[in-house]
């Protein structure tokens, strides 16, 4: 089983708290997408990434002097956003880390494929930003099935926890056998399920956090999850679909 979730856009540089295992997968068309994305003028830069002045400075900063190679963290670490934190990587006994680096991949638009403890370095790059590279109309033209063929090689079971941003890098492209169960974490709210944002990026954390606490391999088992007040929900969830709901005691 492998399980696939999205990065986020806030990142820290931390090369004191776990060291670094290797290098990632797909650096060398990493190393393109940062040669294409230095060739860009700085209004190009900010309207592809859509944020704000201080926002784009330092990624601008960062873009200017970046190393792929050098004064790496490890990826797990590196992103800081509402998942990571409730995933929380680093207060996990070795045990469980062990279990992120067997089970674990993070999707980057950047990066492609990220196993938890491959080096990186601070970037911003969403996967659907419209980037031309390489002859390529956007990011999901340039990885086209290299992660869904990587996943491939790894497991015929993808456990996804990504948003439909980054899941749509890869179901598309996963060959047939491979087995590829969603989960969705919502709530029942005028008859159908309801997914709220910040709320569904604190479940995939914490699932990520339980499945490693139980070394979960089968993905059946995940049906006992429980915590954050969501239950597994029977009547609204498939073979490869599995919906989580919270119960009304708990919204």
């Amino acid at each position: 089983m492998r399980i696939i979730i999205a990065p986020a856009k806030k990142m820290v540089v931390d090369m004191d708290s776990f060291a670094v295992d290797s290098l990632p997968q797909f650096l060398e068309r990493a190393e393109r997408l940062k040669v294409t994305l230095q060739a860009m003028s700085p209004e190009e830069l900010q309207s592809l990434w859509k944020c704000n002045d201080a926002i784009a400075k330092l990624n601008m900063e960062r873009l200017a002097h970046m190393d792929l190679r050098r004064h790496l963290t490890p990826a797990v670490i590196a992103y800081e956003g509402i998942q990571y934190r409730y995933m929380a990587p680093g207060v996990m006994e070795a045990a469980h880390l062990d279990y992120l680096r067997e089970h674990l991949r993070i999707l980057s638009g950047f990066y492609g494929l990220l196993r938890p403890f491959d080096g990186v370095t601070p970037y911003r790059l969403e996967m659907q930003s419209k980037l031309p590279a390489d002859g390529c109309r956007d990011l999901y033209q340039f990885w086209d099935n290299l992660l869904a063929r990587q996943l491939a090689v790894e497991t015929d079971m993808v456990l996804n926890l990504a948003s439909k941003e980054y899941s749509r890098a890869v179901e598309p492209h996963l060959p047939k056998g491979i087995r590829f169960v969603t989960c969705t974490f919502g709530e029942w709210k005028g008859g159908k399920v309801v997914e709220k944002g910040t709320q569904c990026k604190m479940a995939r954390g914490q699932i990520v956090r339980w499945l490693a606490e139980r070394k979960i391999k089968d993905p059946e088992d995940l049906r006992a999850f429980d915590q954050l007040g969501y239950c597994f929900d029977r009547e609204q969830s498939t073979e490869n679909h599995f919906v989580f709901l919270k119960q009304p005691e708990s919204v």
